[in-house]
């Protein structure tokens, strides 16, 4: 991967909010040992994984999208189990986004595809704009509903495929991740400098554009950095990176994607 993406797994309720219920088996252990195992697989995959709870505690929805908020994660899952009215009368998975498009859609086809591979039949995809998890996070944001608690079928293919279960999410991910790199292609810029005083980045850029460089300032990690450029091609990235050095200047290139 070109860029290590933060993603958060959510796993679903915890502490003293139990989800649903059903013959002594609770949604929240489910969701928490698929969330560990889906975050396990996707680390192993180069992904930077932060959970919202990794034990048998409770965060309220909007605490645990503010996680994700601060955390600049690029996507957001939370992992939960279904439950209906009336006992064994669903069977199936969905995933249940803020809105039926973009890439949340993506990512939640992708996850459905791929459960529906390890037996699951695929619900779809349900717009729920009124989940505080779907509605207050920053990023992309799926729930997905593994399951039907409440159906004996559905508990018994989760027990027994739960390996390619986990597999199943974390490939519906990491395929999401691969597709939204595709749609961005990465391009090269030429730093010449970091200042933590704005007037110094400033006179540096003036400089630059007064000898005819493309210069510009990016506000990057408590510093003001001056940059120089954006090549698609690495060849002509280097090119002007020799001619800074030519003018005296310490450089070195920075590889971006071309859609933030």
């Amino acid at each position: 991967m070109a860029e290590r993406k933060i993603v958060v797994i959510d796993a679903g309720h915890g502490g003293a909010d139990p989800g649903a219920k059903f013959e002594g088996r609770q949604e929240k252990d489910d969701a928490l040992r698929l969330a560990l195992a889906v975050g396990k697989i996707l680390s192993e995959n180069g992904v930077d994984v932060r959970y919202t709870r990794t034990d048998d505690t409770y965060n309220t929805p909007l605490e645990k999208a503010t996680m994700a908020n601060e955390a600049g994660a690029d996507y957001f899952v939370s992992i939960h189990r279904n439950a209906m009215p009336i006992p064994g009368n669903a069977s199936g998975v969905m995933s249940l986004v803020f809105e039926n498009k973009g890439v949340p859609a993506q990512l939640a086809n992708n996850i459905n595809e791929e459960l529906a591979n390890t037996g699951f039949a695929n619900l779809g995809i349900i717009e729920r704009p009124g989940l505080v998890v779907l509605r207050r996070t920053e990023m992309p944001a799926v729930l997905v509903e593994v399951g039907f608690i409440d159906n004996e079928a559905d508990n018994q293919l989760f027990d027994d495929n739960f390996d390619a279960i986990a597999k199943a999410i974390a490939d519906g991910i990491l395929t999401t991740i691969r597709e939204g790199e595709a749609e961005q292609p990465e391009y090269y810029q030429i730093q010449t400098g970091a200042y933590r005083i704005r007037s110094l980045a400033e006179q540096q850029m003036n400089t630059l554009r007064s000898q005819g460089f493309p210069a510009f300032i990016v506000s990057e990690d408590g510093l003001f950095k001056v940059r120089a450029g954006a090549f698609r091609e690495l060849d002509n990235a280097v090119r002007m990176e020799q001619e800074l050095r030519r003018y005296g200047y310490n450089t070195f290139l920075v590889r971006r994607p071309a859609v933030s």
